[in-house]
């Protein structure tokens, strides 16, 4: 934000910051607003739609924290399983050192959600109120029925659409058939009636209101984001070298004929630019790399019939050397990038391997410490346990209990039970040995859980108490 300090003659103050001007993007079409609006379709399809999906007579993807059991597809995941969140955060965070390094603010110009929902609510506001000179006129134009109609009409479509995301991020946390029945019968929680407005709040103020301020001065990204660029890295460029001097000139003029570089200064690479920016001033914090600049940058070059790339993507060491094709792509493919990518791809096949071989089955033991060690008939010392097992797949399964350790050590209870699919059971379970069969003091010992059939098995450890 520019620092301008203005003097108030009259009261005397004094403001150090400029207004803030409304930006009004105008329409962009080409090869990268197509990969846009791709990502646009693709990220809402999933996040729309996933929860639609039905997988083994449940939702295809819940987050059941009253349960404390996470669905995706055929895996029930379990509070034990944290490993395999931390292990996607990791994940995310290295594939964003990665394109960081590779390509600049890929995802903030293609992926993240303020952009596409942006994108969405931009869409929304064109179709009612017009083109950007249009919406500059009627934002312009005094109060009129015209004005309060479109204007109204706008909003009533941004909060249906920021309410109908709202009830999907519920959805994603309460069964989403359920919720819609609630919703219908006046029904719903009082948490779900917060967080699906709360999250429509959110979509409809970022989205509708707030848009680059969230890029330049919320987002946190775009503070750091220097921190992983180097000179080569891929970014949004203006070739200066190229373009200046810049100047208006007629399209029959032969560029070589004049005293003047490609750009004509037509400044639609700032019309576009849903930050506001100049991409002709070289890099900028502000900049999310959505490439509209390059875009409508290239239509203008088609239209003067000079070769396209003023604006462009590539490295500022491309810029300065003249470096193009495979000399640039040998030094954007640099060892930093390499190094991410090859951390990248082993995590990934770890984490997968790992969820692949992963034992559908956990097991807690504890002892019951409302019980201590006793003496039971027939002479045997007996020790107390409340085992959950937990069932992570979708059939019921039947275990059974076993325990090693200590000569003698018998289960004196129940050793099989009945778990339902994806759900837990706990169990007591009561172990005796000879009495004096065992020094004074705590044993270790085993607890071996395992199906029926043998596919699943999983060993605890414990202590069996010797009282002296």
């Amino acid at each position: 934000m520019k620092v301008i300090p203005i003097i108030a003659a009259e009261s005397g103050s004094e403001s150090l910051y400029e207004a803030q001007k409304k930006i009004y993007p105008r329409q962009v079409t080409g090869k990268y607003a197509r990969w846009r609006w791709a990502m646009v379709w693709l990220t809402q399809l999933v996040f729309y739609g996933m929860p639609w999906i039905e997988w083994g007579q449940r939702q295809s993807v819940l987050f059941d924290l009253a349960a404390r059991r996470f669905y995706i597809f055929g895996f029930v995941l379990y509070p034990q399983d944290f490993i395999y969140l931390t292990g996607l955060l990791v994940v995310s965070a290295l594939a964003l050192f990665l394109f960081t390094a590779l390509a600049g603010r890929l995802w903030c110009g293609f992926a993240c959600p303020q952009t596409v929902y942006t994108e969405m609510f931009l869409w929304i506001e064109r179709k009612v109120e017009g083109e950007r000179a249009a919406r500059m006129r009627l934002d312009a134009s005094p109060m009129s029925l015209e004005k309060l109609v479109k204007k109204w009409f706008k909003h009533v479509l941004w909060i249906a659409l920021a309410m109908w995301t709202g009830f999907t991020f519920v959805g994603y946390f309460t069964p989403i058939r359920e919720l819609g029945m609630e919703f219908l019968q006046t029904r719903m929680g009082s948490w779900e009636v917060f967080w699906v407005f709360f999250y429509g709040f959110a979509t409809y103020g970022n989205a509708g209101f707030l848009r680059e301020q969230v890029c330049k001065y919320m987002c946190p990204y775009a503070r750091f984001q220097s921190a992983m660029f180097d000179k080569d890295t891929l970014i949004v460029s203006y070739d200066a070298e190229r373009g200046e001097p810049r100047g208006a000139r007629s399209r029959k003029a032969e560029l070589s004929t004049l005293a003047l570089g490609a750009c004509v200064d037509c400044n639609l690479c700032v019309h576009v630019c849903p930050t506001g920016i100049d991409i002709r001033e070289g890099l900028q914090y502000e900049c999310i790399g959505c490439a509209g600049c390059v875009d409508v940058c290239n239509g203008v070059m088609d239209k003067m019939n000079y070769p396209r790339g003023l604006i462009r993507f590539t490295t500022q060491n491309a810029l300065a050397l003249g470096l193009e094709g495979k000399d640039l792509v040998r030094r954007t493919l640099r060892p930093r990038v390499l190094a991410y990518g090859a951390i990248l791809l082993a995590l990934c096949f770890a984490l997968l391997a790992s969820l692949a071989t992963r034992t559908p089955l956990k097991v807690d033991v504890i002892r019951d410490r409302g019980m201590l060690s006793r003496i039971v008939a027939g002479g045997k010392l007996e020790n107390v346990y409340r085992l959950q097992v937990m069932n992570a797949t979708e059939e019921p399964q039947r275990y059974v209990v076993k325990v090693s350790g200590l000569q003698g050590l018998v289960v004196a209870s129940e050793a099989q039970v009945e778990v339902g699919p994806a759900e837990s059971r706990w169990l007591a379970v009561r172990l005796q040995i000879p009495y004096g069969s065992a020094t004074p003091g705590s044993h270790p010992i085993h607890f071996d859980v395992a199906t029926a059939s043998g596919d699943a098995h999983v060993s605890e450890k414990s202590v069996f108490l010797v009282p002296r």
